[in-house]
């Protein structure tokens, strides 16, 4: 039985809805599986990864953009290249890791369904919906303000309790 979940939303593997509201279900580690499948086909970090055009976004958001752009394979780690010879089963993969990231965790599939996505190459697989974290908005949230005295009261006055734990 899942108690605790390790981790942070800069880390990347975080789900949305336990980053954002603590809200925990078995659809947690498929979001994580499936950033996970994304890094081992990239071959790159997608709290680290930040494409070279306009905008900066992670892994995901990259990924997402390729999708949709039916370009999905330029994903793929350039060590392995675009050419290689299970280029169909890359590309299911990548469809997989965006059913498994998608925004809602009411559409993720479960862990039971990747499973056979990934293993019976004749499942139909539905089309991804928009992903949790298109672009680097949590950790850009998560950074610090510029001016701190955002975080004061009215007063600038701060009270901190420090507790052993």
């Amino acid at each position: 039985m899942l108690k605790r979940i390790v981790g942070n939303c800069l880390s990347g593997y975080m789900s949305p809805e336990y980053a954002m509201k603590g809200i925990v279900s078995t659809k947690v580690d498929v979001f994580s599986f499936g950033v996970l499948l994304l890094e081992i086909v990239s071959g790159k970090k997608n709290n680290s990864f930040h494409h070279s055009g306009d905008q900066q976004m992670n892994l995901i958001g990259y990924a997402w953009q390729l999708w949709n752009a039916d370009r999905a394979l330029e994903v793929i780690d350039s060590e392995v290249g675009e050419s290689c010879p299970h280029a169909d089963e890359i590309k299911r993969c990548i469809h997989v890791s965006l059913l498994c990231v998608q925004d809602q965790a009411k559409d993720r599939p479960t862990m039971e369904n990747v499973v056979l996505m990934l293993t019976k190459e004749t499942m139909p697989l539905p089309p991804p919906q928009h992903p949790a974290f298109f672009n680097n908005t949590v950790e850009e949230e998560a950074k610090e303000p510029e001016n701190k005295s955002d975080n004061c009261s009215t007063n600038n006055v701060s009270i901190s309790v420090m507790e052993a734990r």
